[in-house]
């Protein structure tokens, strides 16, 4: 059982890792005769320093073994089994048996004997890899074996057909990974640390997503859904216990598995990243579900309106309510869970939100767990602290039309967010019909429609009869108000770009200001840019001047942020309007690319896949040349797109860090045209 336990937490922790993408063995094909019409298929694994590849051949109770599949067809006939290598056999420590593995590299051989000299043999391993402190899931890799002139010609006529990795990148690019050259260390070079200003970033942008997600658990608790509940709930855990001490130990274990609930919600998205890197990416930036999610949030504005309930199926909370008659632990999981499907009528709109800004934000998984952490926690903690504080449930305001106030003011923001969404889909699918000008206007129309609610011009069917407007709720219609007026100054010129000014409170949310009617512009701040790589080098090398690959998204929204935050400071828009060609390559572009483009390519954590659109290429170079697929993602490069000048930086809104980083890749830009030619002069 230990050894099926520690095979679990290694699987377990390899799906959670987001930060880096394994691939610790790389697979390679090709053919030797052996005599006449006999043939071995060769498969050979290249493994990674201190990772296992584990043998064909493995102790029940052990690790997942290496299996090979031939697909069988009429070209060829196999002749016995796969024959490995003699590897390595010793104790294991993990799994605490003699198992045989492979280190470094090695071989496989499969005898067939070939029916057809132009044969195309499909087939393909299962595998599992471990290290002294992780297991990687098992993974299938696609195996091909082609023989004959033929097929060699085939494969350059078929555009679908997969290539090697360097041919590829040749094709897309222009340019191998291999040719790519790391930065130079150098330390008397300016320390812009980079790799701790991205982990710093992505800690605070955790942290952010956080305490969005405890506002929204907070909001829920306001709710006709779950305020009432409170007192019940408190009381049942203060009067059922003659202990007080066992009271308290209840409700403190009822508010973590309130917690634990929401946290379950987003185990499968970490699966689902684990499985493919860019899935997520792929589910926030479809065109068709970011218009399911637009209606869906329409839906749950109507809830909040009034004009219908939302409810999960009646035989749910039967069953979950059954479940708490068990008593002890289980009995309060189950009273948990209860919680979370009785009042889904007013937290699934909150939770949706959640839902669907993290798919759409960098490190989608984590940013998921960190919102339904922040939710679980606002929901939680109150029914913990008043089981201890009992007194305080005094000082609580009682239920009552105020609650009702409070699922309009959502349903006003949900409204508002569904054409986020919608303004998603436009962008991603360039339809041209979403832009800024019809985007302000509708959230203008919104935000009006709440302020007049909340100053009681306007009323909805669950409304009770107005006696009075209180102090809150007209402090709440000024602010509103008020953000109506700002919503409305984004129509302002920005005379020194010729765009709309844009709105800070907006970045990510609205569309970017340069995608307009009347002020159109195709790149940020009206720089001029370059939306093809090979364009893009083409012009650098003729400038001489150095490169910024900007990985970007039209529905990424730290991308808008530096780009109407960050660029348009005028000391940084001087450094990337004057001193850099600008490359911005959009991994959500669902334009289609030409026919000859259209291959089939390795992914980088295995797998294949068929490139079908820009988003595809450019996500694949990322992943391939960058060993990352998070956005934005900046990398200088020299003039002749060959050699990375200092550490890539992802998402970085101190403008003096980013401007450092910069002016440093700038100067070593210099550094590298001046090596050049100095060992041009000693050749000659």
């Amino acid at each position: 059982m230990k050894k099926y336990f520690f095979l679990c937490i290694c699987l377990l922790s390899s799906f959670l890792s987001f930060s880096q993408i394994f691939e610790p063995v790389k697979w390679k094909t090709n053919i030797e005769n052996i005599s006449g019409d006999e043939y071995y298929l060769v498969t050979t694994a290249t493994i990674d320093k201190g990772w296992h590849l584990y043998s064909q051949d493995v102790p029940k109770g052990g690790p997942r073994p290496t299996v090979f599949t031939y697909k069988p067809n009429e070209n060829y006939e196999l002749i016995g089994t796969t024959i490995e290598e003699e590897g390595i056999t010793e104790e294991d420590k993990t799994f605490k048996m003699r198992i045989k593995y492979f280190a470094k590299k090695t071989t496989f051989k499969q005898r067939i004997k070939l029916l057809n000299k132009d044969a195309k043999i499909d087939g393909d391993v299962q595998f599992m890899v471990c290290d002294d402190e992780r297991c990687l899931p098992p993974k299938v890799i696609d195996l091909t074996f082609s023989l004959g002139a033929k097929k060699n010609t085939e494969k350059k006529e078929n555009t679908t057909a997969q290539l090697s990795d360097s041919e590829a990148s040749m094709l897309l690019y222009g340019i191998t990974s291999d040719e790519l050259q790391q930065p130079v260390v150098d330390i008397n070079a300016l320390d812009t640390n980079n790799s701790d200003v991205a982990k710093e970033n992505d800690s605070s942008s955790l942290l952010s997503i956080f305490g969005l997600g405890f506002l929204g658990g907070l909001l829920a608790l306001l709710t006709p859904c779950v305020f009432p509940m409170i007192p019940l709930t408190v009381s049942f855990f203060t009067k059922k216990d003659s202990k007080k001490g066992a009271g308290i130990s209840k409700a403190v274990l009822y508010g973590f598995f309130i917690l634990a609930v929401y946290l379950l919600l987003s185990i499968p998205f970490h699966l689902l990243d684990s499985i493919n890197p860019d899935i997520l990416n792929e589910i926030s930036t479809n065109i068709w579900l970011n218009i399911i999610f637009f209606i869906v949030f329409v839906f749950f504005a109507g809830s909040f309106f009034g004009f219908y309930e939302l409810t999960l199926p009646s035989s749910w909370t039967n069953k979950t309510t059954q479940g708490e008659s068990s008593g002890g632990i289980i009995g309060v999981f189950f009273m948990a869970l209860t919680l979370a499907i009785v009042s889904f009528s007013c937290t699934g709109p909150i939770l949706g939100s959640l839902l669907a800004g993290s798919l759409s934000s960098d490190g989608g998984a984590w940013q998921l767990t960190a919102g339904m952490a922040g939710f679980g926690v606002a929901l939680g903690l109150p029914f913990t602290l008043f089981a201890m504080f009992p007194n305080m449930l005094k000082s609580l305001p009682k239920s009552g039309g105020w609650m009702t106030t409070v699922k309009v003011v959502l349903g006003f923001l949900e409204l508002a967010l569904a054409f986020k969404f919608l303004s998603n889909a436009d962008l991603v699918a360039h339809w041209n019909l979403l832009k800024i000008e019809p985007f302000l206007v509708l959230w203008v129309l919104i935000f009006a429609g709440l302020a007049l609610y909340l100053f009681g011009l306007i009323k909805f069917p669950h409304d009770s009869p107005l006696q009075k407007i209180g102090i809150p709720r007209i402090g709440l219609g000024i602010l509103v108000a008020a953000f109506t007026i700002y919503l409305i100054s984004g129509f302002r010129v920005n005379k020194e770009t010729n765009t709309f000014t844009p709105l800070s409170l907006l970045s990510g949310l609205a569309p970017p200001v340069g995608y307009s009617f009347v002020y159109p512009n195709s790149c940020p701040n009206n720089l001029t840019c370059f939306k093809d790589l090979k364009e893009g080098l083409a012009y650098a090398k003729k400038t001489n001047k150095p490169i910024i690959l900007d990985f970007t998204g039209y529905a990424c929204v730290n991308c808008r942020k530096m780009e109407e935050h960050v660029w348009p400071i005028q000391k940084v828009d001087d450094v990337l309007r004057n001193d850099y060609v600008l490359i911005s390559l959009y991994v959500d572009d669902k334009k289609e690319l030409p026919k000859e483009e259209q291959i089939i390519v390795n992914r980088i954590n295995g797998g294949t896949r068929q490139l079908k659109n820009y988003g595809h290429k450019w996500s694949h170079f990322q992943t391939i040349f960058f060993k990352t697929n998070t956005q934005p993602y900046y990398v200088l490069l020299s003039a002749d797109g060959k050699q990375i000048l200092n550490d890539p930086v992802g998402y970085t809104p101190d403008e003096n860090v980013y401007l450092d980083w910069l002016i440093d890749g700038k100067e070593k830009s210099k550094n590298t045209l001046n090596n050049f030619f100095n060992q041009s002069d000693l050749l000659k």
